[in-house]
């Protein structure tokens, strides 16, 4: 009989404990899930701004106080930039396709540069490896304006200032690449590489077939990156012929004008804003997952 009753009671212990720690993990849960959509709500708000200045006409632009959302919506901010950009000696089709040139070539060449040196440096042991990943963490710390002049002494030695290369070049020697494609290739299995081996693969064949699909997460994050990187990019201090400026430069250059153009000025945040945030919003689920597995919290 003491037995039951001792067990009862254990019961009834446990179960109310089982509900404290339920009622508190659903308090903490609400508290977290507030906290977290207040922090959207701050971080979408420049988003918001930027999407109503496009569209506000110059009387709601000049108001004091500023008022966020547009009651008098208008598509005039638009038309004033392609009646400016139609009016350019330069194409407007010129300027995208230099944009399109740099952002597609820098993206390809980084990615498969930075997979093509992290294969070995994650998985093979050689004099100076571990050094050379030091280096590459090491690198990271350093912002990219500090090598702002020796980029410039290096594109002009080599004779690519004024041209498209100037821009391309630089970004395929980011480190960022380098650490997220070793971080991801090194929780490969080393018995897939070996099987791949077994069955008669060679190194290319099996950086392929094995690793860039598996390192796919990786890669796309690159991808993220490097574009939106290339994408806003002007070229000013390497390209000086306008017809090779990137689409990024003429917008800035237009927006430059004064006063007046300022409803032009949201349209062409908006119009910069929008594409990398389109690219990142496909491919979001594969940013998270990349952070989660080489360690990088933001």
């Amino acid at each position: 009989m003491n037995d039951v009753m001792a067990k009862i009671n254990l019961k009834k212990l446990y179960s109310n404990k089982l509900k404290k720690r339920t009622n508190r993990n659903i308090a903490v849960d609400i508290i977290l899930a507030v906290l977290l959509g207040l922090f959207g709500l701050f971080s979408l708000w420049p988003l918001v701004l930027i999407t109503n200045n496009a569209f506000k006409p110059l009387n709601e632009i000049f108001l004091f106080p500023p008022r966020l959302f547009v009651h008098n919506p208008t598509l005039n901010n638009f038309r004033d930039l392609g009646v400016i950009m139609g009016n350019s000696w330069v194409p407007v089709s010129r300027y995208i396709f230099n944009t399109l040139f740099i952002t597609f070539l820098g993206t390809l060449g980084i990615v498969i540069v930075s997979s093509m040196a992290a294969y070995p440096l994650a998985k093979y042991t050689f004099p100076g490896s571990k050094v050379m990943s030091k280096l590459v963490v090491y690198a990271l710390m350093f912002n990219s304006t500090v090598t702002v002049i020796p980029n410039y002494i290096i594109i002009s030695r080599i004779g690519l200032v004024d041209t498209h290369w100037a821009l391309i070049l630089p970004a395929l020697s980011g480190t960022l690449g380098l650490f997220l494609m070793k971080n991801f290739i090194v929780q490969i299995p080393d018995s897939m590489l070996e099987a791949a081996k077994i069955d008669g693969a060679n190194e290319y064949k099996t950086y392929w077939t094995i690793i860039m699909p598996l390192s796919k997460p990786a890669w796309i994050t690159l991808i993220i990156f490097t574009f939106q990187g290339l994408w806003g990019a002007t070229g000013g201090t390497f390209i000086y012929t306008e017809k090779l400026k990137p689409l990024n430069f003429a917008l800035m250059q237009i927006i430059q004008a004064g006063i007046a153009r300022t409803g032009v000025a949201g349209a062409v945040a908006l119009l910069l804003l929008l594409v990398p945030i389109i690219v990142f919003i496909v491919s979001q689920s594969n940013v998270i997952e990349t952070m989660a597995s080489t360690g990088i919290k933001g």
